[in-house]
């Protein structure tokens, strides 16, 4: 039995390497070639792997470990910035969801509470997928991440309700005593999770770190992380739903980042095989005997849930483009909507043929989701651009939009008022240089409009918008936003509407330097390489650098558009003039004792120069410090002479201090 495991491990790993290794040769997310392979080596594909259970199983704790690192992301403020992504924009999207899809199935069915659950199975999302495409394209903090984020952490809150009404539409009586006191330790078991990161696993953490046992710290960490999963499921909440609130917890302490690298080699691997698992569900056979049935499927799966992602979105308070870019997002239907399959079909509320069907279809819709959410950016705007859909966005946008100070001449204008839009705006305001700022989070508008900010909300990809704030007139723009796509497109549209405007833009990522250059940035600013260059700046005057050798290394490299520190091989040129010459020079240092023959003499009088080849730098006397004294300087009882020169020179000036005449 072990070795059968073990052969079965062997072969996804195998083909699971090689069908991703091929299908990332043709740009094709990794995502997909794991979901390929499991279809390849299911018992419905060419057979390789019978045994699916206890793949399964181990795929689980790929969604655990997902959700908990995603946690340890987050922190318990920026969730709770979101809780109008999350009530809101989750509360509608399921309510929307379940509604217009139980319709739908019950024009085709006439039952009514086989319709329901069929909302129930539809309006789920897969968090695996998306909130992993958002991580590594590093999205999770732009608008529409933070959006489909708030959402798809409803939707795991909603399995537990969901799971209980399954009895109710097969039928059977349920005791809503029983069902009440399920949802209350539901709540319970979370509020106490969430009050244990204040009081108890910060301490715990802290005394684990002191043992100085990585191993143990290792221990610990997967302890929490499969413990709390395992507590708050025993409660009716989802595995990996207890494993975010488990990353959660780890967030609050000052842990967080080594317990993220810790567990990630684990994370990779289970998560590799999650979606495996979910590629065997899918039966070749039944597809390709019903193709159009299931074709079907997936286009009215897609269609509705990109309507009620959207409208969910807009509810939020975020604009047209960036609501259809949400929609497209949460797409597909989720991992748990198959654990609700299974229940339904136990229950008799879907047949056999029918539970083929979602299955297929689900699997397909997440197959597609990683080109869906690749080309979400450009097919969002595209859209958007529709005459009927650019006339809504237009005068949605003019009205929110609307007090737009006179026009201006000469101002800057800065896009996202996060941390960098803040910093530069107080530094604007002290200089009495004028600028306007365009936001997309309506509530920080609101709250710094109170405290006389020039900011207002808007989407910065829009033309009319960037008009309203004078762009033709502007002297500079700065755009400080988590949006790759939403930047390369407002430097766009800004050249364009405005060739001799200085355009500055801050990224995240390397490979948009090149890109933004193109489409008419002036500066590119990638946050990883201003921090390499305040650290190789530092280091360089630990060695004595002269400053303005440093000074100039830095304005050759950003000049170059940081092409130096963007080769991956060792520049064929040096950076600039190597400075072996320069000696490495040492400081040491001596106080002088009661009896000491330095006191009460000068400098010139000891000819310390001419006997020992030290330069002395400074003389500490108390609280005063004398730097550079004169050669006339008389020392005194207790004053620490700081000197400087080579090591050999320096030893001979300590012997010569601590002499007796």
């Amino acid at each position: 039995m072990e070795s059968e495991f073990l052969k079965s491990l062997v072969i996804i790993f195998g083909i699971s390497a090689v069908v991703v290794f091929l299908l990332q040769k043709l740009k094709i997310p990794s995502i997909v070639g794991f979901l390929v392979a499991g279809v390849i080596i299911s018992p419905y594909g060419i057979g390789l792997v019978k045994d699916t259970h206890a793949v399964e199983m181990l795929a689980e704790i790929g969604v655990i470990l997902l959700l908990f690192t995603i946690g340890i992301e987050f922190s318990m403020k920026k969730l709770l910035r979101m809780k109008k992504a999350v009530i809101v924009g989750g509360g509608v999207q399921v309510l929307l969801t379940i509604t217009l899809s139980a319709v739908a199935a019950y024009l085709v069915t006439g039952h009514t509470n086989k319709s329901i659950f069929f909302g129930f199975l539809i309006a789920l999302s897969s968090t695996a997928i998306v909130l992993k495409m958002l991580t590594e394209k590093g999205e999770t903090d732009s608008p529409h991440g933070r959006i489909m984020t708030g959402i798809l952490i409803f939707q795991d809150l909603c399995v537990v309700p969901l799971m209980l009404f399954i009895p109710v539409l097969s039928g059977e009586v349920i005791n809503i005593i029983d069902a009440s006191i399920k949802m209350a330790k539901a709540v319970l078991i979370i509020i106490a999770v969430l009050l244990s990161a204040r009081w108890i696993v910060p301490s715990l953490l802290h005394q684990i770190v002191h043992t100085r046992s990585r191993e143990l710290f290792i221990t610990t960490i997967i302890l929490l992380c499969l413990g709390i999963a395992l507590l708050t499921s025993r409660f009716g909440i989802s595995l990996a739903l207890g494993a975010f609130l488990a990353g959660l917890i780890i967030s609050e302490s000052e842990y967080a980042h080594q317990a993220t690298a810790d567990i990630l080699p684990f994370k990779e691997t289970f998560i590799g095989l999650f979606f495996v698992s979910v590629g065997m569900l899918m039966d070749i056979g039944y597809v390709s005997d019903n193709y159009l049935k299931i074709a079907i499927a997936v286009i009215l799966i897609f269609g509705l849930k990109i309507i009620t992602g959207m409208f969910s979105a807009m509810l939020t308070g975020i604009p047209l483009r960036t609501s259809f870019h949400v929609g497209l997002g949460l797409a597909q239907v989720g991992e748990f909507s198959f654990v609700l399959a299974i229940a339904g079909k136990a229950s008799g509320l879907i047949t056999v043929d029918f539970y083929q069907v979602f299955l297929s279809s689900s699997v397909v819709t997440m197959i597609m989701t990683p080109f869906i959410l690749k080309t979400a950016p450009s097919f969002s705007a595209w859209v958007i651009s529709w005459h009927l859909l650019k006339k809504v966005g237009r005068l949605k946008k003019i009205s929110e939009i609307e007090g737009t100070p006179r026009k201006r001449h000469g101002h800057v204008i800065i896009i996202g008022f996060g941390l960098n839009g803040r910093n530069l705006a107080r530094v604007l305001r002290e200089m009495d240089i004028p600028y306007v700022v365009l936001e997309m989070n309506s509530d920080t508008v609101l709250e710094m409009k109170k405290k006389g900010e020039p900011i207002y909300y808007g989407d910065g990809t829009s033309k009319e918008i960037l008009h309203k704030l004078s762009i033709e007139n502007a002297r500079l723009l700065v755009i400080a936003i988590s949006d790759p796509a939403s930047t390369r497109r407002i430097v766009s549209i800004a050249r364009h509407e405005n060739p001799n405007i200085y355009i500055i833009v801050r990224t995240r990522y390397i490979a948009e330097v090149d890109d933004l250059r193109k489409l008419g940035a002036d500066d590119v600013i990638p946050e990883e390489f201003e921090t390499s260059i305040e650290i190789f700046s530092r280091v360089l005057h630990k060695y004595n650098f002269p400053n303005n050798i440093t000074l100039d290394l830095v304005d050759k490299i950003r000049s170059d558009g940081y092409t130096a520190l963007r080769s991956v091989d060792l520049p064929k040129k040096h950076l600039f003039e190597k400075w072996d010459w320069l000696p490495e020079i040492e400081i040491d240092g001596y106080k002088a004792p009661d009896a000491s023959h330095l006191i009460g003499k000068s400098i010139s009088e000891l000819q310390i120069r001419k006997k020992t080849g030290v330069t002395i730098i400074a003389v500490r006397r108390g609280v005063e410090v004398f730097t550079n004294p004169a050669p006339e300087f008389r020392f005194k009882k207790a004053d620490i002479i700081l000197f400087t020169g080579e090591r050999k020179s320096m030893d001979m000036a300590l012997n010569y201090f601590k002499s007796v005449i």
